[in-house]
């Protein structure tokens, strides 16, 4: 009895426990992804997997076909890879802008990012361009998205969050009456049955330069969110003490919100809309390791990737079928936050 007492008065969200549950959901993370070469058409065993990859650096006898070796470097490699990147970026970019805006409803398209990026990819759809030119349109107008709003905030409103919100609201919304536009006049054959599909996400055309593309963006974001990790969890407490502490406020939000758009249309362009993960996922974070941002984008990252990888898993095991990912995520997404959502009546920190 006076052992389980004790195991109650446990502290699990002390500073002493974080370098544990790191630990753990970091080796779930990379047990999940040599599980993962194990999904789909082709029965490739584990010892295979191993064998395909060490054969670049050692001398090991083939003993397999070289399609197998095709669909574990170029098919089913960067798939994986972009679940983790993706699902850890959406995840982050979720929790900045949650600490940022003070509002637990806050996800990576607040400012009208995806809005931006589909009317992209449709647009560019529409005139024929060719993979790499969607993803091109749909970077640039994403970005351009955000500007916009981040513009409109900085003439009607000068520092409000309210107002940078409502911007994001705005060319949310503009965009995607464009895109509306966009579906009207296109072909019904082709062009409108692709842009609907991209539009509900998909990493079924993620390949290696994917992933080229993907690293760049995602190392300079989380870099500099890490590097400003202590002065963005000083403006969680009110700007007027952050400015107390020293804090250049306007600096820190200016890297808050590049990064995070930053991550998100690399994100959206290279797999379309995927909703959901970047606003349920830093709750989990938020109860795993509580408030303070420089463990929540820690473990967003570690949770978003596993989480987005496992569904991308069932996915790719459902045979004949390529169910979009945005819409199983928002299946998952939305019961898991109703849960949450007892959390947040008690108040969100």
């Amino acid at each position: 009895m006076n052992k389980l007492n004790k195991f109650k008065n446990i502290n699990f969200k002390s500073e002493n426990w974080f370098p544990l549950k790191v630990f753990i959901l970091f080796i779930l993370l990379v047990v999940l992804f040599f599980l993962s070469f194990l999904v789909g058409r082709y029965n490739i065993s584990i010892k295979t997997v191993f064998d395909i990859f060490a054969s670049n650096i050692f001398q090991i006898e083939q003993y397999w076909e070289d399609t197998l070796a095709l669909v574990v470097k170029q098919v089913r490699f960067p798939r994986i890879i972009l679940a983790i990147l993706v699902g850890g970026a959406l995840s982050v970019s979720g929790a900045s802008y949650q600490t940022l805006f003070k509002n637990p409803m806050a996800s990576p398209d607040i400012l009208g990012v995806s809005a931006g990026a589909g009317f992209g990819a449709a647009l560019a759809m529409i005139n024929g361009a060719n993979w790499v030119g969607i993803q091109a349109s749909a970077f640039v107008f994403g970005l351009a998205a955000v500007v916009i709003a981040f513009t409109i905030a900085q003439v009607f409103g000068g520092r409000s969050f309210t107002v940078l919100i409502l911007g994001g609201i705005v060319v949310g919304s503009f965009f995607g009456a464009l895109l509306s536009i966009i579906k009207t006049v296109a072909d019904t054959e082709n062009e409108l049955p692709a842009i609907t599909f991209w539009l509900m996400g998909s990493l079924s055309r993620g390949d290696n330069d994917d992933v080229l593309i993907m690293l760049p963006a995602l190392i300079i974001s989380l870099a500099l969110l890490f590097l400003f990790r202590h002065h963005i969890n000083a403006l969680s407490t009110g700007e007027d003490v952050a400015q107390t502490l020293g804090v250049n406020v306007n600096l820190v939000k200016v890297v808050i919100v590049t990064s995070s758009t930053l991550m998100t249309v690399a994100s959206v362009a290279i797999c379309g809309i995927v909703g959901w993960i970047g606003l349920v996922i830093p709750h989990i974070a938020r109860i795993i390791v509580g408030a303070s941002y420089s463990k929540i984008i820690i473990v967003s990252f570690l949770l978003g990737g596993f989480f987005l990888l496992c569904i991308d898993n069932i996915i790719r095991g459902i045979q004949g079928v390529d169910v979009p990912l945005g819409v199983l995520t928002a299946l998952i997404g939305t019961p898991v936050f109703v849960l949450l959502l007892t959390r947040l009546r008690k108040g969100w920190n």
